[in-house]
């Protein structure tokens, strides 16, 4: 038990550890996932969504600390109870995600590993016996180093999560695992391989038979039976393979010019996916910046899920020099964590993309 308990202690330690770094990678993402859940139609708590960014955060650098308290031994009653609590909780979670398909996607482990909702419940379930197993044998969970050296650990650790969490805010993801980081080409994420697996469905079709109700099973293929056709029912037994970009258009007034942008040898993109939620004091930067763009012979366009009212109003109030598009909000939120944000393109290839702190950084050659 003394050895069972000492190798599941490390694992699971790097695992929250692990898991809490991902998301303090990119907290806001993780934001956007909360929202989805306090959502209406899913837990229904809307009174929750201001403070999901918040909330965000403290779950995640807790995430890593009762990881550290776990490997280092330190409080093991309190950390032993906070792993069970916050387990028992993702558990509920998932499950109710998955047995409701609320939540496609939880975000235990950010873009960086997906997971489906019966996948994520898996998990969950297994973690929970693992901290059940630590619990049992919490005796032989000893300290690991000596008061001072725990408390020098633990005190990096806070450290480094506030600093780190602080950092990416007011920048971006140092690890961009979305399919829009720098170096990746759009139009590429978008296409799906000759060799891609398809989707498998399975057709069930009722037949009337002689006065008796038959079914028959294929993958597709209009059965021949001897009777009167009643009803199919399809099923999706296996997905097919989804490009990793994908809902990824740039309209204006209801006509998709993503095709003809993507192509631009020179483009630059000021992403904004809820004007009410933007920084607008910015747009007097984003201004300077996009003049510059202009100047050395790009081509700028802005991209809003906000409609044309917002976005002809505040092209008016800062002069800018360039039209919006619309493009769906969760596309935008995905591009980039920041509200505004600026990228510059390369026939459809991202070669710069910074969040609006960094807009001098931006180079136009």
């Amino acid at each position: 038990m003394k050895y069972l308990v000492g190798v599941i202690r490390i694992f699971v330690g790097i695992l929250f550890i692990i898991s809490g770094f991902i998301k303090l990678n990119d907290p806001v993402g993780f934001s956007f996932k909360l929202e989805e859940y306090f959502s209406q139609g899913v837990l229904d708590l809307p009174f929750l969504t201001p403070f999901a960014l918040a909330i965000s955060i403290c779950v995640v650098i807790v995430e890593v600390m009762v990881g550290v308290m776990l490997i280092l031994g330190y409080k093991r009653k309190l950390t032993l109870w906070t792993l069970l609590a916050m387990i028992v909780f993702f558990t509920f979670l998932t499950f109710y995600s998955a047995y409701f398909n609320k939540v496609t996607d939880c975000g235990c482990f950010g873009d960086a590993i997906k997971l489906t909702p019966w996948e994520s419940f898996t998990k969950d379930v297994v973690l929970l016996i693992l901290i059940l197993v630590l619990y049992a044998g919490r005796k032989y969970i000893t300290p690991l180093v000596n008061s001072k050296m725990t408390f020098t650990f633990l005190g990096a650790a806070l450290i480094a999560c506030i600093g780190y969490v602080y950092y990416v805010l007011n920048h971006l993801p140092v690890i961009d695992f979305r399919p829009y980081e720098i170096g990746k080409n759009i139009e590429e994420g978008m296409s799906t391989p000759e060799d891609a697996p398809k989707a498998i469905f399975e057709y069930k079709w009722k037949f009337n038979v002689n006065g008796n109700e038959e079914i028959h099973i294929t993958n597709g293929d209009y059965p021949t039976v001897n009777g009167e056709f009643i009803d199919v029912e399809t099923e999706e037994i296996q997905a097919g393979y989804e490009p990793p970009v994908h809902d990824f258009t740039i309209e204006q007034e209801g006509e998709d010019f993503a095709g003809t942008l993507l192509q631009e040898p020179k483009l630059v993109m000021v992403i904004a996916y809820d004007l009410r939620k933007s920084n607008l004091e910015v747009f007097k930067d984003v201004k300077t910046v996009t003049d510059r763009a202009l100047q050395a012979g790009y081509k700028v366009i802005g991209m809003s899920a906000s409609g044309p009212d917002q976005t002809d109003a505040l092209a008016l109030e800062y002069n800018l020099g360039f039209d919006f598009y619309f493009t769906d909000e969760t596309t935008l939120k995905t591009i980039v964590r920041s509200n505004p944000g600026v990228l510059v393109l390369e026939k459809g290839t991202i070669m710069q993309k910074v969040h609006y702190n960094d807009l001098e950084h931006l180079k136009f050659d």
